[in-house]
């Protein structure tokens, strides 16, 4: 018996200090069967954003245990699923990560916004790892079709 780990989404921003490591949290506080999540940025930061963690525990959720980590051609050619927060247009997005499939959020950076507006950025990235998890759970759920050389065809 063949045993494969879980199939893995992908998180990426430019920093990995807030965005991509609030779905990671997010997403891996319930995860669907058989799937998890990690995050990482085009730039990492050296530490999460100072407000990161406590925007976290406000909605009940830890900070993942990794901190900033750069992208790497490993993260993104095993990732099933890859969501950007709306770093395409930067200069900081390698060339490489558009060859791949892609969901893009684009969100702001809530670095740059006060209180509320950082808790709205957490409000949406919640909102979206949700629609997320459902469409993740359907499609698990979808009957597959075999491949021609796996089918037994009825000969009568």
């Amino acid at each position: 018996m063949l045993l494969t780990g879980p199939k893995v989404v992908l998180f990426i921003c430019v920093e990995n200090a807030a965005r991509s490591l609030m779905a990671e949290a997010a997403f891996n506080a319930s995860p669907p069967v058989g799937w998890v999540a990690t995050s990482a940025g085009t730039e990492p930061a050296a530490t999460p954003n100072p407000r990161t963690e406590g925007m976290l525990r406000e909605i009940g959720l830890p900070l993942p245990r990794h901190g900033p980590q750069l992208l790497t051609d490993e993260q993104m050619t095993g990732a099933s699923v890859r969501v950007t927060m709306g770093c395409l247009d930067r200069a900081s997005c390698p060339t490489k990560l558009r060859t791949f499939d892609l969901v893009d959020w684009d969100l702001p950076d809530p670095a740059k916004l006060d209180d509320a507006g950082f808790r709205h950025v957490r409000d949406l990235l919640v909102e979206r790892v949700d629609d997320l998890r459902r469409e993740l759970t359907a499609q698990d759920r979808r009957p597959r079709e075999l491949p021609a050389s796996q089918r037994h065809e009825r000969r009568d």
